[in-house]
């Protein structure tokens, strides 16, 4: 029995000797060059060795793997190295020290009311992903229902018939930093984790409303955009309470520059003359909430959404006061009210 052991323990050594001779020849001695190399979040150290052995740093990523795996395990940390010329262990050591990584990175920031494709071109504008190929990747149905499936505050009302983009407005307004080379479900991880720590600090809060998630997203969302500061979020959001009540339209002419796609650097007053214009996210002609949201909405606007103010003063109208400096807002119980205050504070136009 004693000799047979030994016998097993011999046989694994030449194995493992083997082994270590096999991965030497074809994977190391003379096969490494120097250059940099981008380690993605959440890698597996299969895909990582697939990897150098595509970008030619290694000859075979399989015999790397196992060589790791059986004699000098790896913990390989996210981010960009510049390699030198080694063999594979140290190679392996190299990757797996975060004091290497090259802090090449990029701070972006979003505010409130960017568009999901101000996102995606900020985002391009900073990193080695292109705009066109990361709305896609967001509007990609089956990414969706991942998604849906692992955040909260998504549900199935996102992918409903008539929504732009099933993201839109759900992405958080903040300031993100992200590798220069990264991919796009590392920086949609990145957002969407944060609009899920916001939504987790105010879901007890949305739990006391009536409306459901996308709801109140989707009216945070006219609400951030009609507003020029939060202190007049929650009278707004009490004007479109009111009309929701009675089944009155929204008419609401920011969902008309959404509904026309007008880029934020264009002339606002399309939205006013536009009011016709035949989408489903134009509340003149469609009644109640638009499809989805039609900006990213910040905190105060989802707080706002959830909890009105001045609903008993009876407000059915307002406008801002595009005109002069400040834009104040002016609200009006009824309509004859309302034109008045066109008349005196909308005279630019």
């Amino acid at each position: 029995m004693k000799k047979l052991l030994m016998t097993l323990i011999l046989v694994l050594l030449l194995a493992i000797g083997g082994l270590s001779f096999v991965v030497y020849r074809n994977t190391v001695k003379g096969s490494l060059r120097s250059g940099s190399f981008v380690i993605a979040e959440n890698s597996y150290p299969r895909k990582v060795f697939s990897d150098l052995e595509d970008k030619g740093y290694i000859n075979s990523g399989t015999l790397a793997y196992y060589y790791s795996r059986f004699l000098h395990p790896s913990s390989f940390k996210a981010g960009k190295y510049e390699i030198p010329e080694v063999d594979l262990p140290t190679l392996i050591d190299y990757l797996s020290d975060s004091s290497n990584i090259i802090q090449d990175t990029v701070s972006i920031t979003f505010i409130e009311g960017d568009w999901l494709k101000d996102f995606a071109a900020k985002i391009a504008d900073a990193t080695n992903l292109d705009a066109s190929e990361l709305i896609a990747y967001w509007d990609d149905e089956d990414n969706v229902r991942r998604w849906i499936g692992e955040y909260e505050f998504l549900t199935d009302e996102v992918l409903g018939e008539n929504v732009r983009h099933p993201l839109e407005g759900y992405l958080f307004p903040d300031t993100y930093t992200f590798l220069r080379e990264t991919d796009c479900e590392t920086v949609t991880k990145k957002i969407l984790g944060n609009t899920a720590a916001v939504y987790e600090d105010l879901k007890d809060l949305f739990a006391e409303n009536g409306l459901s998630v996308h709801e109140i997203f989707t009216l945070a969302s006219i609400v951030q955009y009609e507003s020029a500061s939060a202190e007049q979020m929650g009278t707004i959001s009490g004007v479109f309470y009111n009309r929701m009540e009675i089944d009155m339209p929204l008419q609401s002419s920011v969902t008309v520059c959404y509904a026309i796609d007008l880029e934020n650097d264009e002339n606002w007053t399309e939205c006013e003359y536009n009011s016709t214009y035949d989408d489903p996210y134009n509340t003149y002609l469609y009644p109640g909430l638009p499809p989805g949201p039609i900006v990213s909405p910040g905190r105060d606007a989802l707080i706002a959404a959830v909890r009105p103010t001045d609903r008993d003063k009876g407000y059915f109208y307002f406008i801002a006061d595009v005109c002069h400096e400040g834009g104040t807002v002016h609200f009006a119980r009824d309509f004859a009210e309302h034109q008045r205050n066109v008349e005196e504070y909308l005279t630019c136009y």
